[in-house]
């Protein structure tokens, strides 16, 4: 499967909103200013991304914009 295709696929597990990130990493691909890895991750480096990543504290920013969406994704409720 090529990179814009696992994109499509990634982009429909989230919500609208995302598009404007995956648009820029698919147009690379396709550009050819981002190549794909030589070879995969092995599960090591996976697991020191994973922890990296998520030592990285959020931003309020993000907290703030997740907060929307999760409240637009509720929508008005009738009590």
């Amino acid at each position: 499967m090529n990179p814009p295709t696992i994109l499509e696929r990634i982009r429909g597990l989230f919500a609208s909103g995302t598009g404007e990130h995956l648009d820029s990493i698919t147009e690379a691909l396709l550009n050819g200013t981002l190549k794909e890895p030589a070879h995969p991750m092995s599960d090591q480096e996976l697991a020191r991304a994973i922890r990296e990543f998520r030592s990285v504290p959020v931003s309020d920013w993000t907290i703030a914009r997740l907060s929307r969406r999760l409240l637009e994704a509720s929508g008005p409720r009738d009590v």
